[in-house]
């Protein structure tokens, strides 16, 4: 019992802030996931690997659920997301295929640097545009989605974390069109990182139940049964609070950052 209210809890948790900051939230399933199937008994490298494959099956419904509700709202670019999405699913799927092969603390120390180095990029960003013309170079879009995709399938993340920042910081989006087309490119990313961890992890022993390949469906069928509709009151959200967004999404990247890297850990704040 106490596994499916932890379970619940995150998707709730997941929702709300992939609608509000277009994160797919995997800096939050992910810990919980490990911590509940490690205390089980699961390998440590096992649970992480199913931890971050199962994240990535969560976040296509979830971002989905996002992405229409910022549509309504006229604030996802369709076109440019598109291609950045479509170009991420295939770095997803080469990202995924990478960690597959990986052990648990090499892909827990990727995962954090990645975070933190997004987070002092989006504070020392002084380029804000309230509005945004899309460039007619494609390949730049697909270049960036690659990249996204990447990080995206090699840390079990849906990609907004590191996204968001790249389009309000460099590519020149007003912040809440960084997270409207987010969880449209968030959503295609996890595609190709939800095909590489089933195939990488197909006939793998050690399993939890209820899994294919490295994603466990009950886990999936929990949290996204509370994400998806939640993700919706995140979308509310993002336009009551569009102003403080920048530095909520800041607070949030450093926290989760130097918790994946141990920071409080060795300082013994746990």
């Amino acid at each position: 019992m106490l596994y499916l209210l932890a379970f619940i809890l995150t998707g709730l948790a997941v929702g709300i802030l992939s609608g509000l900051l277009g994160v797919g939230g995997g800096f939050i399933m992910v810990p919980v996931q490990y911590w509940a199937m490690t205390y089980s008994g699961i390998d440590p490298t096992i649970a992480m690997r199913v931890a971050f494959g199962t994240s990535l099956a969560v976040i296509l419904p979830t971002a989905l659920s996002g992405c229409y509700g910022h549509s309504c709202r006229g604030c996802v670019l369709w076109e440019s997301g598109l291609t950045i999405g479509l170009s991420g699913l295939v770095g997803a799927f080469l990202g995924g295929t990478i960690a597959s092969h990986l052990p648990a603390q090499i892909l827990q120390i990727i995962f954090g640097f990645m975070v933190v180095a997004g987070a002092l990029r989006l504070l020392f960003s002084n380029k804000i545009s309230p509005s945004y013309k899309p460039t007619d170079n494609r390949w730049y879009y697909v270049i960036l989605g690659f990249l996204a995709g990447f990080f995206s399938g090699l840390s079990g993340i849906g990609g907004g974390i590191i996204l968001v920042p790249i389009l309000f910081a460099v590519v020149g989006l007003s912040m809440i069109q960084s997270i409207g087309t987010s969880t449209l490119v968030i959503s295609l990313n996890s595609v190709g990182g939800i095909i590489s961890y089933a195939i990488n992890g197909w006939g793998v022993s050690g399993l939890p139940p209820y899994s294919v390949g490295y994603i466990n469906l009950l886990q999936l069928g929990l949290i996204a049964g509370a994400s998806v509709p939640s993700s919706q009151l995140g979308v509310r959200f993002a336009y009551k609070w569009s102003d403080r967004l920048r530095y909520i999404f800041i607070a949030l990247m450093i926290y989760i950052g130097l918790r994946a890297l141990g920071f409080f850990e060795w300082l013994n704040l746990y």
